[in-house]
């Protein structure tokens, strides 16, 4: 679907009156976003999941630094082989925080410790709302994000206050919204689409997208192959190895402290990002979003198939 818009972009964008008009009602989808996040994710849940505190300060920890020493790392290098827009589109991708659903899902079907991973994807996107934005200020240093009063003004605006208004309403309204969830969940997906359909619109209407070749699109993909091997590799290490969790909570720490959210990234891009290289600064985001689902889906069955092969042998040895 994403790339069906990224198509409709190219050939039918958004440009002058009818860009504003898609420009307000994609500020309008990510105040609808942020509330609904609020309305969503549970403190109460990440609090409770705060019981396994080594493995939630892991699984932050890879999140908020991990990531961006990665970027860091990789940043030289970057910058002398991509477009500059590129290169803040990678930097902004390693500040992100983790997903929600598809980390839960993917640590079920690999058999991992299902309530420690609720808990620790709603404690990081509950803390990356206020985290995210003050590391993307940290690492990035660019025309594209200009850190005035009026960025603050909309981070607080359309980020901070929506997110915390669902918050407060969750009392009330939250068991409406898990019941209306399929509904808003059409709802989410279709605000996530525009926002993508305008950041594109921008690039195709200013021309930026003849800029990018197909060695930087090959190459970006190469920084993004490397930056989910190196997570995957080093949070296994760290949890099975150094910290010695149980093979279910190391499952936890893998998948949670790898992932990073298209639904929180992409409407923080808005807010934080101006100019047409909006759609460049994305594009990382949306193939490592990819990318990820991909390989974790694979690992996730190979772990469920390696616990069943256990749970056959030790059925056998006790027959």
């Amino acid at each position: 679907m994403m790339l069906l818009v990224v198509a409709i972009a190219a050939i039918l964008p958004a440009h002058g009156e009818g860009a504003m008009i898609a420009g307000a009602v994609a500020d309008a989808g990510i105040v609808f976003l942020f509330f609904l996040y609020g309305a969503r994710l549970s403190p109460r849940t990440a609090l409770d999941g705060m019981m396994h505190w080594k493995l939630h300060i892991a699984i932050l920890l890879s999140t908020f630094l991990l990531f961006p020493l990665m970027g860091l790392a990789i940043e030289p290098f970057a910058r002398s082989s991509l477009p500059p827009a590129l290169v803040t589109g990678i930097l902004y991708l390693c500040v992100l925080p983790s997903t929600v659903q598809s980390s839960i899902a993917f640590t079920s079907i690999a058999r991992g410790n299902i309530p420690a991973a609720l808990g620790a994807a709603s404690a990081s996107n509950i803390l990356g709302v206020f985290l995210s934005p003050l590391l993307a200020s940290w690492l990035l240093h660019t025309q594209e994000m200009v850190l005035s009063f009026d960025v603050f003004r909309d981070i607080i605006l359309q980020l901070l206050v929506p997110f915390i208004a669902g918050q407060l309403l969750r009392p009330w309204i939250g068991d409406w919204v898990q019941r209306s969830k399929k509904i808003l969940g059409y709802a989410d997906r279709g605000s996530i689409l525009l926002i993508i359909y305008v950041a594109f619109s921008r690039g195709m209407v200013d021309g930026i997208w003849k800029k990018l070749a197909l060695t930087d699109l090959a190459l970006l993909i190469g920084l993004s192959v490397l930056l989910l091997t190196l997570a995957l590799t080093i949070t296994a290490f760290v949890g099975r190895r150094v910290m010695g969790l149980s093979t279910e909570d190391a499952i936890v720490l893998q998948f949670c402290g790898t992932k990073k959210s298209l639904a929180s990234g992409l409407p923080m891009a808005i807010v934080l990002f101006s100019g047409p290289g909006l759609g460049m600064i994305i594009l990382p985001l949306m193939l490592f979003h990819q990318l990820q689902l991909i390989v974790c889906a694979v690992l996730a069955r190979h772990y469920s198939e390696r616990v069943e092969t256990v749970e056959g042998v030790a059925a056998k040895v006790a027959v």
